[in-house]
């Protein structure tokens, strides 16, 4: 449905917010709609004094003089008037030759001109397109340009911007670049003529289509955000701009809040922006290949590695991570959506999910255990695992197990000197049952795994690594074990406020692990 004028001004405030200099407002003459609009956003006082409005119409006398009656009193106006010169066009549509329809755009700037001086608290400003572009003969396409400049006498200081659309995008987008460099070669006036692009995507290149026309002498580029427009839309801005910001370059386009931008557009348009649209749709930043969440955990791994040694912070050093060419924090995005899991994702995605929303460093073969068992959930209930499923099938396989045993507490008697003996005094639950137990080692670790020995648990302790997951008065830690139990290799995991607790309830938990396997 065509915008409402709460939707139009919506649309409208939010390409102001942006930093959005030049914006077509609307066809006056088309709708009293649009009419109605465009004097609101006049009379409101809605225009900032550094934006210049645009406003379209045909070359017809009748729509030309609505038209500036529709922009009186708006401080700064580009009337953006057109006629189709395609040769199609002239054939099936106008039916007349090259010389009639070169003098419909003629006759169309005198009459811009004749309406301006009616009207000269505005600063005019003047846009010709030789519609349907593509179509046209590029020497015919040049001799009507080249026309209405005579008419419009345009400056340096004054400039008229010729705009060449691709109306339907026809060929690949090096020949619509091939022609706009021969346009911008040949034209006339061309220190006086500000030449733009105006591409459709009806062949799905019109980003390419405008960058190469960029890079070929183009001075000026209209489009939509998110690509809305005629059948398969106009050029996207906002793909536009960000490939700039990806390339370093400074589009100063505000794209700091995309998924705001997103909402905006899709309630003014009423149609939505695709999941996989280039830097705002819902999946564009996410990964569910187990091979690129592993890479993309590495890479972000290794910003925080890079900002360390250059002794700045993540924020400011190069944005170097495998798979995301920005990162989305730039634009209003979290780490939370970059990676998530189903039967296709790996080790790496499991062990990133794990870190960035519980904290926990798994340790490379903990990782590739516990993989697996997501994996069998994903693969018996298809789609995706949420972080909240993965954690309680976390706790519920390394977390809760209480039998056969069951640490109560401890009292651990530290050597006084290093490489000494500790010894511990544990209170431990055996098939239910209390019991003391009680054991010495190099460490409170080797002290509970020799007093669970007295008891039948036989733990050969392989593998050992721990770590802070908070700071503060609340602080948790994370102890890690690989043992070998009765002939079963298992992990165990614990968590608690103190590392030393945490270690042997680790111990606990392979115990328990062994005696399920």
């Amino acid at each position: 449905d065509p915008m409402s004028p709460e939707r139009k001004r919506r649309m409208f405030d939010l390409l102001v917010q942006m930093g959005f200099k030049e914006i077509e407002v609307g066809f006056p003459s088309a709708s009293q709609t649009d009419y109605d609009f465009v004097r609101s956003i006049i009379t409101d006082g809605a225009i900032p004094d550094d934006v210049t409005i645009q406003v379209l119409v045909q070359c017809r006398p009748d729509l030309i003089k609505r038209t500036y009656e529709a922009c009186a009193g708006a401080p700064k106006v580009i009337v953006h008037f057109y006629n189709s010169t395609s040769i199609l066009q002239r054939r099936v549509v106008f039916r007349a030759d090259r010389e009639a329809v070169k003098k419909i755009a003629t006759d169309g700037a005198k009459m811009c001109l004749a309406e301006a001086v009616k009207h000269p608290e505005t600063e005019w400003r003047y846009e010709y397109s030789p519609e349907s572009y593509t179509g046209t003969e590029l020497e015919y396409a040049k001799d009507v340009c080249d026309a209405v400049a005579d008419v419009i006498a345009p400056t340096p200081d004054w400039p008229l911007i010729v705009n060449l659309p691709a109306t339907v995008e026809m060929a690949t987008p090096n020949v619509y670049a091939d022609s706009i460099e021969w346009m911008s070669r040949n034209l006339a006036r061309r220190d006086s003529i500000i030449l733009s692009l105006h591409p459709h995507n009806d062949r799905g290149t019109a980003v390419a289509a405008a960058e190469l026309g960029f890079q070929a002498g183009a001075d000026r580029i209209e489009g939509c955000l998110f690509g809305n427009g005629e059948r398969t839309g106009n050029v996207c801005l906002v793909t536009l701009g960000l490939n700039m910001f990806s390339r370093g370059v400074d589009p100063q386009i505000d794209f700091s809040n995309i998924d705001e931008i997103r909402r905006t557009v899709e309630y003014c348009n009423q149609l939505a922006v695709p999941e996989r649209h280039p830097y705002g749709g819902d999946l564009v930043y996410t990964a569910f290949s187990g091979s690129h969440q592993d890479a993309i955990n590495k890479g972000l791994d290794q910003m925080k590695v890079d900002a360390d040694a250059a002794d700045a912070d993540v924020e400011d050093i190069l944005w170097q991570v495998p798979y995301l060419p920005i990162d989305p924090k730039d634009v209003g995005r979290t780490y939370e959506a970059v990676i998530r899991v189903n039967s296709q994702s790996g080790k790496g995605g499991v062990a990133y999910i794990m870190k960035a929303d519980r904290g926990l460093a798994l340790p490379r073969r903990l990782q590739i255990e516990f993989s697996q068992a997501i994996q069998r959930i994903t693969d018996g209930e298809g789609g995706e695992i949420a972080p909240k499923e993965m954690w309680d099938a976390f706790q519920q396989e390394y977390l809760a197990p209480v039998t056969p045993l069951e640490r109560i507490r401890q009292k651990v008697d530290a050597a006084e000197e290093d490489g000494g003996t500790d010894t511990i005094t544990a209170i431990v639950k055996i098939d239910g049952e209390e019991r003391e137990i009680v054991g010495a080692g190099n460490g409170p670790l080797a002290a509970f795994c020799d007093a669970l020995g007295a008891v039948g648990f036989d733990v050969n302790v392989l593998d050992y690594s721990e770590h802070a997951m908070s700071a503060g008065e609340e602080a948790q830690a994370a102890a890690y074990v690989e043992a070998s139990i009765g002939g079963k290799t298992v992990w165990g995991v614990g968590i608690a406020p103190s590392i030393t607790t945490a270690s042997l309830r680790a111990v606990v938990s392979a115990v328990n692990r062994a005696a399920r396997a």
